[in-house]
């Protein structure tokens, strides 16, 4: 049995501050507004990225944050090492945790899951075929995606330099979080399709919900208070 089935881990353990996970990078930094409004001001190394500390008090004695990789930040939640946490809906759809209720759309770090292939490849490489090579470090995504379509994705599973793979013929087509798309094109690729819109998410460990309920409940008000104060009248 693991600690997000028992609540052994951070979640179990009433008394103890709560811990909430962050995302390094630019996520990090744009909420940094949306924190300042929650009365949540962590140290200020915690928004340095050249700081070596992973864990860091807060304004609020009760509460401390780690940071972490924004593809790790709903594995901590889901396994109780901590309570609440910050991701990408791509990430939520990728993994498809049943520990984590995501209560809160941040609305932050808006991008897009998309399909792209090389501008000089004409025709749909997908086209009446039955089985596909697709490069994507979203390999559940990828292939949900394309079941839907009756194509079997032989996966290419990287973590980056996606934009690579179809003109090294690596796979003939990518699965990745697309922004500007600016990358994309200065790579010979273009997006053919859009599988799903992306922000970020406040989200929480299920069980920590049920055994510490005031605490997170009033987290994730003062999130959601945040959210109402930035929105223009």
């Amino acid at each position: 049995m693991t600690a997000h089935q028992d609540g052994t881990g951070a979640s179990g353990r009433s008394g103890s501050p709560l811990i909430l996970a962050l995302p390094k990078g630019r996520i990090l930094k744009a909420l940094r507004p949306v924190l300042s409004r929650t009365g949540i001001e962590p140290a200020p190394d915690c928004l340095d990225e050249s700081s070596r500390r992973l864990r860091f008090p807060t304004s609020d004695p009760n509460l401390d944050v780690v940071r972490v990789r924004s593809f790790d930040v709903a594995t901590f939640v889901a396994y109780g090492g901590a309570h609440v946490g910050v991701c990408g809906a791509d990430v939520l759809m990728e993994f498809d945790y049943p520990d984590i209720y995501a209560p809160l759309d941040l609305g932050l770090g808006g991008c897009r899951i998309s399909v792209a292939r090389l501008v000089s490849v004409v025709d749909d490489p997908a086209a009446g075929q039955s089985r596909l090579r697709v490069a994507t470090k979203y390999p559940t995504i990828a292939r949900r995606h394309f079941a839907s379509r009756a194509i079997n994705a032989e996966i290419v599973h990287l973590n980056g330099a996606m934009e690579l793979a179809p003109a090294l013929d690596l796979a003939s087509v990518i699965v990745d979080l697309v922004d500007t798309g600016s990358t994309l094109r200065a790579n010979g690729l273009h997006e053919t399709e859009t599988i799903a819109h992306v922000t970020s998410r406040l989200i929480v460990n299920r069980v920590a919900l049920k055994t510490r309920p005031e605490e997170i409940g009033a987290l994730i008000d003062r999130f959601r208070a945040a959210l109402i104060e930035e929105t223009p009248a």
